[in-house]
């Protein structure tokens, strides 16, 4: 993983989904999460009147490695200085107050996606890019945009990349995909169904998929090759604003983007040259 903390959001976010057994060793963490950092394996199974083995599964579960590996991000969580959390807004807030609870979400769902982003998928994921033929973007509505923002991102150092909003057009062009083709859905839930099934049919055509879903198992995730994840931000009466979640996808995206190109410097380098020029050229020209 790429942070030493995230373990808390892992548990919380994975809760309600996992079997009984790992339910009781979460639920045990998170109210004692002191105690369990310095248990074994053997130890906390028995303080959460489970077994070994359900210990094993639910680290399995969470997509980490081990019970070190979760040991160390839950102690890494109690480091932390503590936040207050996503706040809603209320209702006739001042602008002040606004501007404030804003500024807290974003910077706690950056914090919480990097908590969360897995650097061996994120490896992966530019890997594949590096090597695509054709990237395709997808996603609806909100993380529509975004899948706009990475094809425009990707197209000025020379990939070929497309962004279409329409499913059936998107389906249209899988349907063509080559396997040296990636396919990227994009969506916060991870169940969005136009999503999960166009990643279902790159996967038949044999294209290499890429999710881009909150932490957590999901109808989209379960189906990609390449999971990246972004935190599992609450948004709450605003969810419609998609904010924090927004940012988080933008900002996995930049990420994969700036490895791409840090990857191959000097050629980025010189088609974003390119591209200015040709943005100036046509700016210039519209105003003679």
């Amino acid at each position: 993983m790429t942070s030493t903390t995230g373990g808390i959001v892992m548990i919380k976010e994975m809760l309600e989904k996992l079997p009984p057994s790992e339910k009781k060793i979460a639920s045990y963490i998170l109210t004692n999460p002191q105690a369990s950092v310095t248990a074994t394996t053997n130890e906390l199974a028995q303080q959460s009147q489970t077994s070994s083995a359900a210990v094993i599964r639910l680290c399995k579960s969470l997509g980490l490695k081990g019970f070190q590996d979760l040991k160390l991000k839950v102690a890494g969580d109690l480091q932390k200085n503590k936040t207050e959390g996503y706040r809603d807004i209320q209702p006739n807030e001042t602008h002040a107050s606004v501007l404030e609870k804003m500024t807290n979400n974003s910077i706690q769902s950056l914090k919480e996606t990097s908590e969360v982003l897995n650097l061996e998928e994120l490896s992966s994921a530019v890997q594949a890019l590096i090597e695509a033929d054709t990237i395709h973007f997808f996603g609806v509505g909100a993380s529509g945009i975004i899948a706009q923002d990475a094809q425009q991102k990707f197209l000025r150092i020379n990939k070929k990349a497309m962004a279409f909003p329409d499913v059936h057009m998107v389906a249209t062009l899988i349907g063509n995909v080559q396997p040296n083709d990636v396919v990227v859905g994009i969506s916060f839930s991870g169940e969005t169904i136009e999503v999960a099934n166009i990643v279902e049919l790159a996967n038949k055509k044999g294209a290499k998929t890429i999710s881009l879903t909150k932490y957590g198992s999901s109808r989209i995730s379960d189906r990609s090759l390449i999971k990246l994840f972004t935190s599992a931000s609450k948004e709450a009466t605003f969810r419609s604003g998609a904010t924090s979640s927004r940012l988080a996808q933008l900002h996995v995206l930049d990420i994969l983007f700036m490895c791409v190109a840090t990857n191959q410097y000097d050629e980025s380098i010189e088609y974003l040259d390119e591209t200015r020029k040709a943005i100036e050229f046509i700016q210039q020209k519209q105003r003679k």
